[in-house]
């Protein structure tokens, strides 16, 4: 009943955004039912983002594949993830990537989805309490960094975390608007700006929640 569920989820996105084979054969295997919150359940294969605490929200599955697809994944063999959330992203990435490791600054939205990553036996994403803002440098650089928290700007930590010639993806917080936004690293600095359409985020924060 749950890959007939997620089937039809695919499809649902497919009528919405065109994704590729392999996030579709991603999306497929892995349980959204999982990561989505208690009392939800119900909803866990609609179109829709749930709150599950703390403020916090797992993002659709349309956002979620948008956001794959934006990070250009082909080619990556790492990525950091700012914001895990559910772990829902991360579970994604993990079919597309070699290495996944996300941060979340929440440490009962951390330890959750621990739960859940460990359920789903996805051995390749590393989590980590901390501020999102602060990267992870002991495993940089990474080829793909995906913010998935709204941020002002992003901070020269995460810039110098960035692999020369990877690609950044956050929604930017402009004015009153949330533009999901890719970068490419030349020269030490962002570059290549491309402002690919308005969003709703939740917004990054500093320092580290139980």
């Amino acid at each position: 009943m749950q890959s007939l569920k997620t089937a039809n989820m695919v499809r649902e996105i497919l009528k919405e955004f065109p994704i590729s084979q392999k996030v579709q054969q991603a999306f497929l295997s892995i349980d959204r039912e999982i990561f989505t919150p208690n009392g939800f359940a119900y909803l866990a294969y609609s179109l829709d983002a749930l709150p599950m605490g703390a403020n916090q929200w797992i993002s659709s599955p349309l956002t979620v594949a948008k956001m794959t697809e934006y990070l250009q994944y082909e080619g990556a063999d790492n990525v950091l993830e700012i914001g895990c959330g559910s772990g829902y992203q991360a579970a994604i990435l993990s079919c597309l990537i070699r290495r996944v490791f996300s941060i979340e600054r929440i440490e009962r939205l951390l330890n959750e989805a621990r739960v859940r990553i460990k359920h789903c036996n996805l051995k390749n994403i590393n989590t980590k309490l901390d501020d999102g803002q602060n990267g992870w440098s002991a495993y940089a650089p990474y080829d793909r960094i995906l913010f998935s928290a709204a941020t002002h700007e992003i901070s020269p930590a995460i810039i110098h975390q960035l692999q020369e010639g990877g690609i950044l993806v956050a929604p930017l917080q402009q004015g009153d608007k949330q533009i999901i936004t890719r970068f490419c690293k030349h020269n030490g600095t962002l570059t290549n700006k491309e402002e690919l359409e308005i969003c709703s985020f939740v917004p990054i924060l500093s320092g580290i929640s139980n």
